[in-house]
């Protein structure tokens, strides 16, 4: 019987937008490719493989080598040391891709255990999509990259299995084997991720890679590292595994699980324990911040599209000395891009989890979220951020204005309606949504900024009048003595001071 093969260099695996899955080898020969296609996650763990490749196929010693390399020479580079290293992308073999052979004598799990989307065991089945699948090679490979970083927390991981001698990470306080920690692309409820996004992908990960002079102001200790298929650990707790552990490399293709495929599922167990947040170290797609105390991170909220997070990713554009959140590969990134591409703009996605006793999932309100946001190149600067923080901080006072006045309504005739408070803020959010694109577009101008407040007050009173009826006369009394007071917002407002020319 042939020995069962699969080469990610040319097998079609990766999916791609309005095209379907492709190899390796046509998403580095195709120029026209304009986006990767999957879920959020799957999105993002591609692009971080992709981004691994580019990086370990040439780094850029600094800006000008960046922009002399440009997309189609990155392309270029990319084949080339695919071919170098073709005996490493194979999903089978003696060196299966991001696999370990030794973990097989850990238990077997089936591939729909690992699949945060997919109902196993006693889990409810609400849509067709919940239902395990037998999988394709192909879907196998993007599976394997996506554990890499994106395995949930639970018992689901074999931790019995210790390949580093002495190595008492997998274990508990009892030296049972533990539950198995998230993974570090995940963390406790779900990481946002974000990307620069140009017109097209060559383009996005041309602008999403660090040179070597961005890598050295990066917190890993050992700078880029080497790529984990170039030398693949030997267990959790090895020089390798170390280096891993600290480098840019490590936090692109992070090895948190070590799997193996078996014919219907995978051998499964906890892989290279990465550092936290909490540790100051999180992966230059994640925007964090450790002015404080505490450390604190974006976490993914499906009540709370990414959209609304802009100013916060965005906060290192001001210049007033205050430390918030920071996301690397956005602030490293968005000053060289700006002027070097006719498209720019910032993806924003994750997944949402809930734990309970070590286990992690995906139940209740938990959902994908992505969001894309273009950006004005030619007005993009402080003054547009200054205008955009404060049209955001209006917007944020509408939805709680529309939640008071709907509460009020509710109130008024002796109601509990918290219920549709809340629906009638999130529906207010929802309307925003459409507009919020172009208000990005005119925030360098604050005239234009304040014409659209017309448009936004318009959809707090229409998220109020959706859950607050007028039919009757009662109705109508409660309805007038609440509603919505936006002569504040309306009313002429002066720049703020900083900004003023």
């Amino acid at each position: 019987m042939a020995e069962a093969r699969f080469s990610l260099i040319d097998e079609p695996w990766i999916p791609v937008a309005d095209v379907g899955r492709v190899s390796l080898r046509q998403v580095f020969s195709e120029p026209r490719y304009r986006a990767l296609g999957g879920n959020p996650v799957q999105k993002i763990a591609l692009t971080k493989l992709l981004l691994a490749i580019a990086q370990a196929a040439y780094t850029p010693k600094d800006e000008n080598e960046w922009v002399a390399l440009g997309p189609a020479g990155m392309a270029e580079k990319c084949l080339v040391y695919l071919e170098q290293w073709r005996d490493r992308f194979d999903l089978y073999g003696d060196k299966p891709f991001l696999q370990m052979p030794a973990i097989m004598t850990a238990s077997e799990q089936p591939f729909g255990a690992v699949f945060a989307e997919v109902s196993t065991g006693n889990t409810t089945v609400l849509t067709q999509s919940q239902i395990e699948k037998p999988l394709t090679d192909a879907e196998k490979a993007v599976l394997i990259v996506v554990l890499m970083g994106f395995g949930l927390g639970g018992k689901k991981t074999d931790n019995s299995v210790i390949l580093s001698a002495g190595y008492t990470g997998k274990a508990n306080n009892k030296g049972k084997p533990a539950t198995g920690k998230p993974g570090s692309s995940v963390g406790y409820m779900g990481f946002m991720h974000n990307f620069l996004l140009g017109g097209m992908l060559w383009q996005t990960l041309w602008l999403n890679l660090f040179s070597q002079d961005q890598i050295q102001n990066l917190p890993y200790a050992n700078g880029l590292g080497v790529a984990p298929w170039e030398r693949m650990p030997d267990g959790e707790d090895c020089e390798t595994a170390k280096n891993l552990q600290n480098s840019l490399m490590g936090r692109l293709v992070p090895l948190s699980r070590y799997c193996l495929l078996a014919e219907t599922g995978l051998h499964y167990s906890e892989g290279i324990a990465h550092f936290s947040y909490k540790e100051k170290l999180v992966d230059p797609s994640v925007s964090a911040n450790f002015s404080g105390k505490e450390p604190k991170v974006i976490w993914v909220d499906p009540e709370k599209r990414p959209w609304r997070f802009l100013t916060a990713l965005l906060g290192f554009i001001s210049q007033n000395g205050n430390q918030g959140f920071d996301c690397y590969g956005l602030r490293l990134g968005l000053g060289r891009a700006r002027d070097r591409t006719d498209t720019l703009g910032i993806w924003s996605g994750g997944l949402r989890v809930s734990s309970n006793a070590g286990e992690q999932y995906a139940s209740g309100s938990d959902d994908f979220v992505e969001s894309v946001l273009m950006l004005p190149q030619e007005e993009f600067g402080e003054l547009w951020f200054t205008h955009l923080q404060l049209e955001m901080a209006e917007l944020d006072q509408l939805s709680k204005i529309v939640y008071s006045s709907t509460l009020n309504y509710f109130k008024s005739q002796k109601a509990d309606g918290k219920n549709q408070a809340a629906m009638a803020s999130n529906l207010y959010w929802q309307l925003c949504e459409r507009q919020f694109q172009a208000l990005v577009n005119v925030c360098a101008d604050f005239n234009q900024a304040k014409a659209m407040r017309k448009t936004f007050a318009q959809f707090a009173q229409k998220a109020y009048d959706s859950f607050c009826p007028n039919n009757t006369a009662r109705q109508l009394n409660a309805w007038a003595a609440n509603t919505p007071n936006l002569g504040k917002y309306l009313k002429d407002v002066n720049q703020p001071e900083q900004v003023k020319a």
